[in-house]
């Protein structure tokens, strides 16, 4: 059978000739979501200590609102929850701008605006909506069980980035968001594996 992709050192090696004279670049390219988790992370923590030392003063107290503390424990996994999501669209954005930078092989581009090129009117709405599309059925299968969950995690891993493809080659087209996740599913056929390995292999 012929070899029809990059090996997993081939793949390495063509990252590393494209950071290489650019590692500045690459690096304030990745350190926005370290940075927004950071802030997140500092918002968070001083909004609930402000609530704790409400919660201890003697008039909240004397007003009998018994529930405030599960309320502040769910408020705070909302606003973690939401948190995590938009850092979730970041490090897609920084992924849109590396592979447009590793097809172009151009670094002349503004690393803070790539990070946030999710956020665009071209790729905001489709880019949140097969997320969730993709979040939604790997909830349903890790019902099932936590492996094939994982499994489909992979499976619809691509998605987001079908909907990119599609959308810059037909930027007036009306994207089925449903075929993303169909295609992503269809092209990661055999190649879960792969993926893994892909994922958790460091430089």
């Amino acid at each position: 059978m012929d070899k029809t992709y990059k090996s997993s050192a081939e793949l390495k090696r063509e990252a590393k000739a494209l950071y290489a004279g650019h590692w500045g670049q690459a690096i304030k390219l990745n350190i926005v979501p370290t940075l927004f988790s950071i802030l997140a992370f500092i918002l968070i923590g001083g909004l609930f200590m402000a609530l704790t030392a409400l919660f201890m003063t003697s008039d909240f107290v004397s007003s009998g609102s018994g529930s405030f503390p599960s309320n502040m424990s769910s408020g705070n996994s909302l606003t973690g929850n939401i948190g995590s999501f938009i850092v979730g669209l970041i490090t897609l954005g920084i992924s849109f701008t590396t592979l447009d930078w590793l097809r172009s092989k151009d670094a002349d581009f503004n690393a803070f605006s790539g990070a946030f090129s999710v956020f665009s009117k071209r790729y905001f709405v489709g880019a949140v909506i097969t997320e969730l599309l993709a979040g939604f059925f790997t909830v349903l299968w890790t019902l099932l069980f936590i492996i094939p969950g994982l499994i489909k995690s992979f499976s619809y891993s691509q998605a987001p980035f079908i909907f990119k493809d599609l959308t810059d080659a037909h930027p007036e087209a009306d994207i089925n968001y449903l075929d993303c996740i169909t295609k992503s599913r269809e092209l990661m056929d055999g190649h879960k594996f792969r993926f893994f390995i892909l994922a958790n292999y460091k430089f």
